[in-house]
């Protein structure tokens, strides 16, 4: 909903409401509560399907994510978080596949550790430079796939033909993301 309305207020300012508009989404993203970026993020590139304003996009969403996980791990270092709720991201993270920094890679594939930043923060284990190297190369690799898929349909199929299959790649690709990351949270036993 947050992304609808954002698209209508930046949308029709062009090329450039359309980066704001990708920018604030995956800030908000990687800061506060999901958004669909994925969503938005191929509707963004359908504006102009051509591998140039692709790069653009995948920059300015990585700069977003960067900006949007950096400001929350500020946040939670800044205030005093009682050692009851480390202690509660700490049993967590041991649940987890990985207990350090690769876990957010895994966490673009199965999203079971929400806000990010926050984790960053409370797991003392955790390294912020490793954390960020981690973040952009998961954010790279899950979004630059998307944009090499999408390019693909629209290099060699019909414009409505291209746009119906990003659309039905992004449902795959969200439909994948949430039955791993419940497969996982069953199997750890997190569902409980």
């Amino acid at each position: 909903m947050i992304g609808d309305w954002l698209y209508g207020v930046f949308g029709p300012y062009g090329y450039i409401g359309i980066l704001v508009f990708i920018f604030l989404l995956f800030y908000i993203d990687s800061l506060i509560f999901p958004t669909l970026p994925e969503v938005f993020f191929i509707l963004s590139f359908m504006y102009d399907p051509t591998p140039y304003w692709g790069m653009i996009l995948l920059l300015v969403g990585a700069v977003a994510e960067f900006a949007g996980v950096t400001s929350l791990y500020l946040v939670v270092e800044r205030i005093r978080v009682p050692e009851r709720i480390r202690s509660v991201a700490d049993k967590y993270s041991k649940f987890l596949i990985l207990n350090d920094e690769r876990m957010i890679l895994v966490n673009r594939v199965a999203p079971v550790m929400p806000f990010t930043g926050a984790f960053i923060s409370l797991i003392e284990s955790w390294e912020i430079k490793r954390a960020w190297f981690y973040l952009i190369l998961g954010y790279v690799l899950k979004y630059g796939a998307i944009l090499l898929f999408a390019n693909f349909f629209f290099a060699f199929f019909s414009g409505p033909q291209a746009e119906v299959l990003s659309i039905v790649m992004i449902i795959i690709v969200m439909a994948v993301s949430l039955f791993m990351a419940y497969r996982k949270k069953k199997r750890e036993g997190l569902s409980q």
